[in-house]
């Protein structure tokens, strides 16, 4: 067998259950990952999908060649990774993730450093998932919560992620502030549409009946516009609420909605000249972020 665009493209398919799915992912036409899937199997003459209405499922055979095609997948993307970021200038591909809530803060940021080290190409990828530093799919992140306990990364405090609970002037001058958390029953909330164990989102859930949470939605962007629209009182970054005017504090900043923000890099990566260029530089910038 010689033929790894084949493997991988029927390791898509597996992955993501449709032909469709896998043709966006590998940026191909979907006849293409026909094609390669028929060739594979008539090259080991077995089955390697179930074909049904809903997509494609992997048989007991296809389950044991994808197993191994994914370790191989993830082998080489760790090694691209590790390659990637070994030179000795700083040039390349520098890949950074963290929360979407720190786009307006990282963007102009990463921009200043590429034009510091102009051969830097950036790639920015933000979201709820977790990009996997140990297979390559990023050289630096920034992440909530409880300190990332694996293994293999290097894991620094870098800043505090200080939040306070604010309406819009529209808002108030409809509704008015609660008094008290009491009287927040009768006002209108706007909350993560998830399970997230944010602190801030956790007190909301804790002190907020369900039903005073009107407006959902899983983009913290989102729920930003929502709350400066008047949609109702939500959990915005204090520094950002800070610097717009149209952003009314419902209660004076309470440490327990605050957390930490960690950066996080993988050890064979870390002490690479352009890693630690930008893990430098971004402690230096971002002294001042009163989140």
């Amino acid at each position: 067998m010689n033929n790894w665009d084949e493997i991988k493209t029927a390791y898509q398919v597996a992955r993501m259950g449709t032909v469709s799915g896998a043709a966006e992912v590998l940026g191909v036409h979907h006849a293409t990952v026909i094609r390669h899937i028929d060739a594979l199997e008539g090259q080991l003459g077995v089955k390697l999908f179930q074909r049904h209405a809903r997509g494609y499922t992997a048989t007991e055979v296809g389950d044991d060649l994808f197993r191994v095609a994914q370790a191989t997948d993830d082998q080489f993307n760790q090694l691209v990774g590790r390659i990637k970021g070994r030179g000795t200038d700083v040039s390349g591909e520098l890949v950074v993730t963290s929360l979407v809530a720190l786009a307006p803060r990282m963007a102009p940021l990463l921009v200043e450093f590429q034009q510091a080290h102009p051969d830097v190409m950036i790639r920015y990828l933000t979201g709820e998932r977790l990009f996997r530093l140990e297979y390559g799919e990023a050289h630096v992140a920034i992440r909530a919560g409880n300190a990332p306990d694996q293994p293999d990364n290097v894991v620094q405090p870098f800043v505090r992620q200080r939040m306070g609970l604010y309406a819009s002037r529209a808002y108030v001058e409809r509704n008015g502030v609660p008094r008290d958390v009491a009287d927040c029953a009768t006002h209108r909330f706007v909350g993560h549409d998830d399970d997230s164990r944010a602190p801030f989102n956790k007190w909301l859930s804790e002190k907020i009946p369900e039903a005073a949470v009107t407006f959902r939605s899983t983009d913290t962007r989102a729920l930003e516009q929502a709350v400066l629209a008047g949609a109702g009182i939500g959990f915005i970054a204090v520094m950002d609420a800070d610097a717009n005017p149209e952003l009314v504090e419902m209660f004076p900043h309470q440490e327990e909605w605050s957390g930490p923000l960690w950066l996080v890099t993988h050890v064979d990566l870390h002490r690479t000249t352009k890693v630690q260029a930008f893990v430098n530089f971004l402690k230096e910038h971002s002294k001042d972020w009163d989140m």
